[in-house]
Parts: C-alpha cells; sequence; structure tokens
C-alpha cells in the first residue's frame, strides 16, 4: 500500500529513477574507496602478509566473479535469431530490475561489515572485500547493462549516463560528511554515519527497482505476454540445446573481437589509475600538503575530487554528443598528460599548483571513467551486429570487460605501496614506518624523514599519471568503433530490433 502511494506521489520519469540508482551506490562505494585501506592498516592492525594475500585473493575473486555473474545472467541471450524463443526487451530490462531490487538492500549490508571488528583482521579483511564485491558487482553489472537494454541511441544512452552523473555527485557529499567523523582513535561516530548510510542506501534500491518494474511491467503486457518472463528465468530448456553458444564458443568470438581487445587494455590501465588517486587521496594530502594547509581545505579538496567528477562529466557529455565519445576521451588523455608534465616541472613547492593537481587529476581520470560505460555499451551493439545475436548481452559484456579490468583495482594499492617502500624506505604496515627512511648524519633526521617521505610522494603522484597517459594513448589510437563504423553499427541494431523498447517512450 505505502509503494502505491510513493507511486502516485513519484511519477517520476525513467531516467530519474535509473539515474537514481548511482546515487545510492556511490552514496556507499566512496567512503569504501577512500577508507578501507587505512581503516585495516591503521586501525585493525593488519599485518603486511595478511594485506597481501587477501588482496592476491581478492583480484582473483574480483576478476572472475564479473564475467561469472554476467554470463550466468546473458548467457540465454547468446541463441541466434534461428532460435524460436522470442525475448522481448522489456521482460529483459524486468530481470535486471529484478536483481538489482535483491542485490541492492544486500549491497548496503555487505558495506556495514567493514567497520566493526568481528574477527582476526587478515580473516575479516578478505571475507568482507570478497562478500562486498559479489554485491557491488550484481548491482553494477545490472544497472551498466540496462543503459545498453534501455536504449540504443547516442543521444538517449547519453541522457541516461547525464542523470547518473547528477546523482552520482549527489551521492558523493557523503566523503564531505565523512570527514567530519573520520577519527582512528574514536571510531565510533564513524560507524553510526555508515550505518545511517546504508539504510538510506538499501531503501532507496528497494523503493527506485519497484517503481521501474511497475513501469516495464504495464509496458511488457502492452507487448507480449507475461508469461515470456517465467520462461527466461525458470524454463530454460525451452531453448534447443543445439542453438545456445558455449562458454568457450563466446570466448572464441570475443577474441576476434579487434575493438573489445584494445579497449580493454586502454581501460585496465584506466581503473588503476582511479583507484590508485582514491587509495592513496589521503597519503598525499597528508605528506604533501597537511603542514601547509587548513584542516578546512584538505577537506574541501577531498570533496571537491569525489564531487567535481560527476558534476564536470555532465558537460563532458554534452562534448560527447558534439564531438563523439572517442574524441572526448582521447583529448582528456592529453590534458592529463600535459598537467602532470607541467607538475613535474614546477616541484613540490609550489602548494598552490600542487593542490589544483590533485583535485583536477582525480576530475579527469574519474571523468573518463564515467564516459566509458558509453563506450562498452557501444561494444554491445558491434559484439550484436557482428554476432547476429538474438538479443545484446549486455551484462555479459560489461562483465568482460571487468575480467581484464577489475584486477587494475587490486595492482592500485600493491605497486603503490611497493613504489613507496623502494623509493623513500617508507612501509605503511610497521608502525616504526618513519624510522626506516635513510638518513644522512650530516643533517636531522626528522627533516630528512619527512623530506624524502614528501619527494617520494610527489614523484608517485606525477609519474603514475605520465605512464598511465602515454600507454592510453597508445592502445586508444587502435580503437576504431567510432565515426562511421559506429553510425553503421546502431543503425543494423536498430533496424534489427523489431520491437525496439526507448527510454523516452516509457
Amino acid at each position: 500500500m505505502g509503494l502505491r502511494f510513493i507511486s502516485g506521489v513519484f511519477n517520476l520519469p525513467t531516467a530519474v529513477l535509473y539515474g537514481s540508482l548511482s546515487f545510492f551506490l556511490s552514496v556507499l562505494h566512496n567512503v569504501f574507496l577512500l577508507y578501507y585501506v587505512d581503516t585495516f592498516v591503521s586501525v585493525y592492525k593488519i599485518d603486511k602478509l595478511s594485506f597481501w594475500i587477501g588482496e592476491t585473493v581478492f583480484l582473483i575473486w574480483n576478476s572472475l566473479n564479473d564475467p561469472l555473474f554476467g554470463w550466468l545472467s546473458d548467457h540465454i541471450f547468446l541463441s541466434t535469431k534461428q532460435s524460436n524463443v522470442d525475448i522481448s526487451t522489456p521482460d529483459v530490462v524486468l530481470k535486471r530490475l529484478k536483481a538489482l531490487g535483491r542485490n541492492g538492500p544486500l549491497f548496503a549490508l555487505s558495506f556495514l561489515a567493514f567497520w566493526v571488528s568481528w574477527a582476526h583482521p587478515g580473516i575479516q579483511f578478505l571475507i568482507c572485500l570478497c562478500l562486498y564485491d559479489s554485491f557491488l558487482t550484481m548491482v553494477d553489472l545490472n544497472h551498466n547493462a540496462l543503459l545498453a537494454d534501455l536504449a540504443v541511441s547516442a543521444v538517449e544512452r547519453t541522457r541516461l549516463n547525464f542523470h547518473c552523473s547528477l546523482f552520482s555527485a549527489i551521492g558523493s557529499l557523503s566523503v564531505f560528511a565523512s570527514y567530519t567523523v573520520w577519527n582512528k582513535e574514536d571510531f565510533f561516530s564513524f560507524r553510526i554515519f555508515c550505518v545511517i548510510l546504508a539504510a538510506i542506501s538499501a531503501f532507496g534500491f528497494t523503493v527506485s527497482t519497484w517503481l521501474l518494474k511497475q513501469r516495464f511491467q504495464a509496458r511488457s503486457s502492452s507487448v507480449s505476454d507475461q508469461d515470456i518472463l517465467k520462461e527466461l528465468l525458470v524454463e530454460e530448456s525451452s531453448v534447443s540445446p543445439e542453438k545456445n553458444i558455449t562458454l568457450f564458443e563466446y570466448l572464441k568470438q570475443l577474441s576476434r573481437h579487434r575493438n573489445f581487445l584494445w579497449f580493454v587494455c586502454m581501460n585496465l590501465v584506466q581503473v588503476f589509475h582511479c583507484h590508485f588517486n582514491s587509495n592513496f587521496f589521503p597519503l598525499f594530502l597528508e605528506h604533501l600538503l597537511s603542514d601547509r594547509i587548513s584542516v578546512s581545505t584538505g577537506s574541501f579538496l577531498l570533496g571537491i575530487s569525489y564531487i567535481a567528477p560527476h558534476l564536470n562529466n555532465m558537460y563532458f557529455l554534452s562534448l560527447c554528443q558534439k564531438y563523439g565519445v572517442y574524441s572526448v576521451v582521447r583529448w582528456l588523455f592529453i590534458i592529463k598528460l600535459v598537467l602532470s608534465v607541467l607538475m613535474l616541472f614546477a616541484g613540490p613547492d609550489q602548494i598552490y599548483l600542487l593542490c589544483i593537481f590533485i583535485a583536477s587529476n582525480r576530475v579527469f581520470t574519474e571523468g573518463t571513467c564515467k564516459l566509458l560505460n558509453l563506450v562498452i555499451t557501444d561494444l554491445v551493439d558491434e559484439d550484436f551486429v557482428l554476432n547476429r545475436r538474438k538479443q545484446a548481452a549486455s551484462a555479459l559484456m560489461f562483465g568482460m570487460v571487468a575480467l581484464v579490468t577489475k584486477p587494475g583495482q587490486t595492482f592500485a594499492p600493491l605497486i603503490g605501496t611497493w613504489l613507496l617502500c623502494v623509493y623513500t624506505g617508507y612501509d605503511i604496515f610497521q608502525r616504526d614506518a618513519m624510522n626506516n627512511i635513510s638518513t644522512e648524519p650530516q643533517m636531522d633526521s626528522s627533516q630528512v624523514m619527512t623530506t624524502t617521505l614528501r619527494h617520494g610522494c610527489f614523484y608517485l603522484l606525477v609519474f603514475i599519471p605520465i605512464t598511465c597517459a602515454l600507454l592510453q594513448l597508445f592502445t586508444w589510437s587502435h580503437f576504431t568503433l567510432h565515426g562511421k563504423r559506429l553510425i553503421s553499427v546502431k543503425n543494423y541494431r536498430q533496424a534489427q530490433n523489431h520491437n525496439p523498447t526507448d527510454v523516452k517512450d516509457i
């Protein structure tokens, strides 16, 4: 009864409801990215071996669960056109929404498991990471897949992505609030804060997905028999076995998908750079700026670096409509390279430039990440055309991209801490880490420690984006799904959809 009341009062457009799911995701995930490493290292005192073992196991699971969940979700769609099973687009959307409504609240619960010590730090680290990533994957896969399923045209997909950016920006406000309650010595306030965030997220996923399901069930009943959805979910045996494509055959098809291969190479570097920025942002603030800026300035830099990418992405999306995603992403790589080189020559003592660079580095890097979902939806279209699919396997494509690119999420903290230790001798896992930094006898030891660590953080800050930008410009130059080829692919897919569902019609 209550949900029916909500449905009547909030008769929101589909694009707004779809975008709101990004809020309920980002309001938790930004806090997770910013604090999970520091929580286990500084609060729970995890040892170095347990941290590396946990990250290694997480690397394997994090890479495998995306294609696994994508295959379980979409393998029925891989049958060719000759199959006699008719699966309509509204039914596919309903399947995605059912998964989101189930896994969204569970994702919120798994988020809470990080902030209370309930086991040995090494065991808790491993279990929490794998559990959280499992539900995050289910939510992320189905939400991203909806971007390809709700619309085919670039204009409508850009509009959906625009609402995602808007709501993600609002969700990033949780970072501002988290900074005021974050205290390594007294964790109680931060825990209460996380419980409130999780409750908001769980309730939001439940309401938004219910409202969307009501809308698409009405659409589905007007174009097809509702029993098709049951057949899709339960009676998979109705599909002729000889018409189904096996996982091995699908992987062979992907191995011949040239644009997919170049894209995942580029995106692997992008995922690494995004998570490197998130994991080491507090470290850069502490050792590069903490003694030269006020606490309020540090809080502002932290918050704006999480919110600005989403706001800026709205402008990037308008550029994408005018110039195409390919050109916008290429120019973002060039800007990242130029800014990093300029910062390298300016040096670590230019405080105002350093503040601008640290914030802008996250803005351009995260902004690029938000645009890449549009590129993956184009790959979904190209896969549909190249392999003559009966229905686009959107979640499976996102899962296969994640299979190759998700290791960058684990490599970021491992490579970052290793490089810092090699260059400066500073080991974040040792309580007397500052004592390991080599000093010169003729200089004050504390001054040398601080200076060495500061320069180490600075070179890490500038050389990582320089390296990433060069690798990305090389791989992106080989990607050909843009211009006339992209137009041809979209025209073919739209022509093959007998009953297309466009978001603006719902």
